[in-house]
């Protein structure tokens, strides 16, 4: 009979490609984003809408978190599921300081080498420069995030109290989704956030606003869906997302265009501005909801895109998300050292942008073929002591 102490807990979870690709588009609109004045980051969401790759990112992994482990907290494995939930918190964190080490040694050899301290204005790393063995100490309690490390934290502590919140979820769905819903309204009404580090400075991804976002689709995950097919389905809901996206895409074109800018009334740009990324803006969760809609409407899970090769890269690099994510934090600085030290034309503005792409795809390739390795060691744990051995023991 097997320990019970070395027992594992698993659930026979289908993957759906559909949350790969769309994690591997964030990747790259991040990586794009993340490159200042770069003109084909104009493929990316944001230029398009109030919401961008961050709404992708938090909304896929809380429903995943649903999804997955929901099930297993249901069956009475809360442990289990904890344990789990709380290592990849683990590995977040450290996968978070050591980008942190590594970016800012990175921005310190370009300004000394260089002798441009734009670099360390420009990506808030001034002061750790300064007073590292301060700032060491606010960067171990996530106090401290120089420009670009933002998001990091946030999973880190979304995902840190996520096992308590799906215990309740999974006992009481919608009482759990409603406190969600009143913890943001306390941040947004309160300003509820947690300081961060110059004082007088707060994280730039409120966790009492975004949680919503988490929660909600870990409400999804363990069987909202299901709860909102009809919803989903509906014509009506189908007509108000495509208008309300629609809205979002004139409001985005002001930004560029001061003719479209004159047409916009001055009772609803007071109504609508600002819209606030840290404290997630209700303009901004709604424009996400309009998109989840229609993918979620015309997009089936198995649909037979899924498979076509020219989504391959894209389905790769979110199947790894994590290491893509901090690879890209470095290739978006090299591509922007480039950018500033040699030319800032569009031919090396779209040469470092899909080459770094590219790169980000090869190392998730590198990364698919190293899991497919098999694995040539045994865990020795559970092989029993040979009889004679035991016998020689108890002589």
């Amino acid at each position: 009979m097997a320990n019970q102490d070395n027992a594992s807990f698993s659930v026979a979870v289908e993957r759906d490609l559909r949350l790969d690709l769309f994690r591997g588009m964030g990747l790259w609109m991040i990586f794009l984003d993340h490159i200042p004045d770069d003109f084909v980051a104009w493929l990316t969401l944001k230029n398009y809408g109030f919401s961008d790759a961050a709404e992708f990112f938090v909304f896929i992994s809380g429903y995943l978190a649903g999804y997955i482990y929901g099930p297993i907290i249901a069956g009475g494995n809360f442990i289990a599921a904890a344990k789990r939930l709380w290592t990849r918190v683990w590995q977040m964190y450290v996968a978070h300081i050591m980008l942190f080490l590594l970016f800012t040694a990175q921005i310190s050899r370009t300004v000394r080498k260089f002798d441009n301290p734009m670099y360390a204005d420009e990506f808030n790393v001034h002061n750790f420069l300064e007073h590292p063995d301060i700032l060491i100490g606010q960067a171990l309690t996530l106090r401290y995030k120089p420009v670009d490390l933002d998001v990091l934290p946030l999973y880190i502590s979304l995902i840190a109290i996520s096992p308590l919140v799906l215990w309740c979820m999974v006992r009481r769905p919608n009482w759990t989704l409603l406190g969600s819903i009143l913890v943001y309204i306390g941040a947004r009404v309160f300003d509820w956030n947690l300081a961060s580090y110059p004082p007088g400075t707060h994280w730039y991804f409120n966790p009492f606003a975004w949680q919503l976002m988490f929660f909600f689709a870990a409400w999804c995950g363990v069987g909202g869906v299901a709860k909102l097919k009809d919803l989903i389905q509906s014509r009506a809901a189908q007509a108000v997302a495509i208008a309300w996206m629609a809205f979002a895409f004139l409001i985005v074109m002001t930004w560029h265009s001061p003719f479209l800018e004159s047409l916009i009334p001055k009772w609803m740009i007071k109504a609508i501005y600002p819209i606030d990324k840290t404290d997630l803006d209700m303009l901004r969760f709604t424009h996400f909801l309009a998109l989840a809609l229609l993918v979620a409407r015309y997009f089936p899970r198995r649909s037979e895109i899924l498979s076509s090769k020219w989504l391959r890269p894209l389905i790769l690099c979110g199947q790894h998300s994590l290491p893509i994510f901090c690879f890209g934090v470095f290739l978006s600085f090299g591509a922007h050292w480039v950018l500033v030290q040699y030319s800032h034309g569009i031919t090396m503005q779209l040469l470092v942008s899909f080459g770094g792409m590219a790169i980000m795809t090869g190392l998730a390739w590198l990364l698919d073929r190293s899991d497919k390795v098999p694995s040539l060691f045994v865990d020795a744990s559970g092989v029993g002591v040979p009889e004679a051995a035991s016998k020689t023991g108890t002589a």
